[in-house]
């Protein structure tokens, strides 16, 4: 009961403190004083209202953000892009969801932490994109876009923690290898459930990766874009109005209701799979959000440079 006590006011401190950081991060009108908070890690953890923790004492809850389109049709209320959502959102516990935030703040702890995180995605998108290349499966084809490959940026990021050689130094950590496997297991068997993986990953960075390169950058000390280029998408000038036509080439694949079906459980898995790699981080998630609100509190005061 402490320690859910203690994590709740940690969400909610971090909420209070990062909201520059997301443009989808602003208070709701309404009496409650409603926080949305912006996700990076699993797109299924975006969806609507995976999140609702209220901080001690209070009324405000911290929620994720839902990115509304502004054309008359939204196409994440229709077909598999609504399945998606929706099927994720409901099959997540309370102690899936604080797993996930918690771990994220491990992540960024320590410098060492946040290398190791970043790491364990290399070897996932490096065995995702490798997976995509090599398909025949329509369907994953008509998903995969060059302004969505995280390689170039990742491969940046090692060598920023790890030096020109870092291609010698690095293994993936076991929570990395399982997750690696579960690719190549589905790219061999059954290539459309690479969709789940698109979706989640993929979506989920686009959605969340301003606001947590930026505290990432501001919790570790970090040099202004050094270490957090995976978070980054030159290429892509609208998440929204990118996302949105991404959700409408999903509603669009030529697949069963079946095939459906097993995507989003697919995508359950995948939530699971990026919670190891979160839980097996060493540090602290107080910590983290401590010296994050001390940072940024400098920075307000002009206390940092």
């Amino acid at each position: 009961m402490i320690f859910c006590r203690s994590l709740n006011y940690v969400v909610f401190l971090m909420s209070v403190v990062v909201h520059d950081f997301s443009e989808g991060f602003m208070p709701e009108s309404s009496s409650k004083g409603r926080y949305y908070f912006s996700s990076l890690l699993g797109n299924s953890y975006r969806s609507n209202t995976v999140i609702s923790v209220v901080a001690p004492d209070t009324d405000v809850e911290v929620l994720e953000t839902t990115t509304e389109s502004t054309m008359d049709e939204n196409p994440r209320k229709l077909g598999l892009a609504l399945m998606l959502d929706d099927g994720t959102r409901k099959s997540h516990s309370m102690a899936q969801n604080t797993a996930f935030v918690s771990g994220f703040f491990k992540g960024i702890g320590t410098k060492s932490s946040f290398a190791t995180l970043v790491t364990s995605l290399y070897f996932v998108y490096d065995a995702m994109e490798k997976a995509f290349d090599s398909t025949n499966e329509e369907c994953v084809k008509d998903l995969d876009s060059g302004e969505l490959r995280r390689i170039p940026s990742l491969e940046r990021d090692m060598e920023y923690f790890y030096g020109p050689g870092w291609k010698d130094l690095i293994v993936p950590s076991e929570a990395a290898k399982k997750y690696v496997a579960r690719v190549y297991e589905v790219a061999s068997t059954e290539p459309y459930l690479l969709v789940a993986h698109q979706y989640t990953r993929y979506l989920g960075d686009l959605f969340g990766g301003q606001m947590m390169g930026g505290m990432a950058t501001r919790s570790l000390g970090l040099e202004s874009g050094k270490g957090t280029a995976f978070y980054t998408f030159d290429d892509i000038k609208s998440a929204d109005k990118f996302i949105t036509q991404w959700y409408r080439k999903l509603n669009e694949l030529n697949l069963s209701d079946e095939q459906k079906a097993a995507i989003v459980d697919e995508a359950n898995l995948v939530f699971d799979l990026n919670i190891d790699i979160l839980e097996e981080l060493e540090g602290s998630a107080l910590q983290a959000v401590i010296m994050l609100a001390l940072n940024s509190l400098k920075t307000r005061l002009g206390l940092r440079s």
